[in-house]
């Protein structure tokens, strides 16, 4: 294996910070570890409700600002709404209840983000409301400063309409119609390589432009395969500025992940695709000072961390386990 190459750092508004994220990969890469083994969350378990009445469940159980999170739902007789710190959650038909995959704010910060989710318990009977917490934890993201060429902060007239095209693009990309999920199994990793630089990185550039690496990069020979982390249809396959050779891929319910850097893609926009499917090659196309994999996950409509998704299991034998705190049922 060739040595470990510095990967680019992406903004949770991407487009112009992207260029300027990939000069601080440097001195990620010196820090470089191990791509970990997926393995299954952990939930608290609180006493069970009486049989036949509504459950709430939460994946994890605590989670960090910028980590994805399912709800889920048994017992209620319809649709459910909710939501999770105050954002909506959009709940789907899900085994033999409901579920909505949603994230935290990276913003949100450590304490507690309250769930509420109302319906009804039984046909044509009046709703309930179920209730729980959802502990949120520090991050702990590493911050650094750096110092870059003032181009880099202020792009060029022709590459700002280029990066406007991309925005458009990226846009419509992640405006696919609500619907249930495209996949049968839970997530896997699209390739397995060191990881250069993880999700969450805070740079200041030049003592006034911050940013914040919102995926994760992985090292990568030029023209080794990127497979597909579960399955969806593509809905990008576009040559960016900043995000080079792209593919993103939609898995149904808001859930997205993205292929950035790719030296080239081998799949066209519509395709069906499944889990471990090949989407194109590891390249350094964009703003990158190194080949390289940066792999993103979006859910609904925010930017968060994809080893956490790895984790979250969405096919349980049995409830994960509720959020830490008390579950109450009671009337709206």
């Amino acid at each position: 294996m060739p040595p470990l190459s510095a990967g680019r750092k992406y903004s949770n508004s991407p487009y112009l910070l992207l260029a300027l994220l990939a000069l601080g990969a440097k001195a990620r890469a010196a820090e470089s570890s191990p791509l970990p083994a997926a393995s299954a969350p952990r939930g608290v378990e609180t006493p069970p409700l009486a049989e036949g009445r509504p459950l709430l469940t939460l994946q994890p159980a605590a989670a960090k600002p910028g980590d994805p999170v399912v709800v889920a739902v048994r017992g209620m007789a319809e649709l459910p709404s909710g939501t999770l710190g105050g954002r909506p959650l959009r709940f789907f038909p899900w085994g033999e209840g409901f579920m909505a995959i949603t994230g935290l704010p990276v913003e949100l910060g450590a304490g507690t983000a309250a769930v509420k989710v109302l319906g009804p318990a039984a046909p044509g009977a009046a709703p309930v409301e179920l209730t729980g917490t959802l502990s949120v934890l520090e991050p702990g993201y590493p911050e650094r400063e750096l110092k870059v060429s003032g181009k880099y902060v202020e792009p060029p007239p022709g590459v700002k309409a280029r990066m406007a095209a991309d925005r458009r693009a990226f846009a419509a990309a992640f405006a696919q119609p609500f619907a249930a999920p495209l996949f049968g199994q839970n997530f896997a990793w699209p390739r397995q390589d060191r990881i250069t630089a993880p999700y969450g990185d805070r740079r200041t550039f030049n003592g006034k432009l911050s940013s914040q690496h919102f995926g994760v990069d992985i090292d990568g020979d030029p023209g080794t395969p990127v497979t597909a982390a579960n399955d969806g249809t593509v809905v990008m396959t576009r040559d960016n500025y900043s995000a080079g050779k792209t593919v993103i891929v939609h898995h149904g319910a808001g859930l997205y992940t993205t292929y950035f850097h790719l030296s080239r893609i081998t799949v066209k926009k519509g395709t069906r695709v499944k889990q471990g499917q090949r989407l194109g090659l590891v390249g350094s196309t964009g703003r990158v000072t190194g080949p390289h994999l940066h792999w993103g996950v979006k859910a609904d409509d925010l930017w968060v961390d994809g080893e956490v998704l790895l984790r979250l299991d969405f096919f349980p034998s049995a409830a994960p386990g509720v959020a830490s705190g008390s579950t109450e049922l009671g009337a709206p």
